[in-house]
């Protein structure tokens, strides 16, 4: 089992940033962790994604402002979100990919909020 836990979001003014933090714990080889964002009745959105051997992807809507990064020794993943704007405004999720005794599993996060406003 893996759990994840977001923590880093809140209330920023446009053009501010954010950085958003992954912590996991638990067994297995984390293959990928991305970061998707959700907002009220829409479907969740990939943001971002990481590879275990650290290739990195964003979403065009985000491309130049946001960037993703790992700290393997802290088992952490960051969203650093910049020259945010309101419509970047959503519940941010951590998911993982990780392959434990040779079957792949996806855990999710429980999500943190951003919201960009004046």
């Amino acid at each position: 089992q893996v759990q994840l836990v977001e923590s880093g979001g809140g209330l920023v003014q446009p053009g501010g940033s954010l950085r958003l933090s992954c912590a996991a714990s638990g067994s297995g080889f984390t293959i990928y962790t991305a970061w998707y964002r959700q907002t009220p009745g829409k479907q969740r959105v990939l943001v971002a994604t990481i590879t275990s051997g650290g290739i990195t992807n964003y979403a065009d809507s985000v491309k130049g402002r946001f960037t993703i990064s790992r700290d393997n020794a802290k088992n952490t993943v960051y969203l650093q979100m910049s020259s945010l704007k309101p419509e970047d405004t959503a519940v941010y999720y951590c998911k993982a990919g990780v392959r434990r005794d040779y079957v792949s599993y996806d855990y999710w996060g429980q999500g943190t909020q951003v919201t960009v406003s004046s």
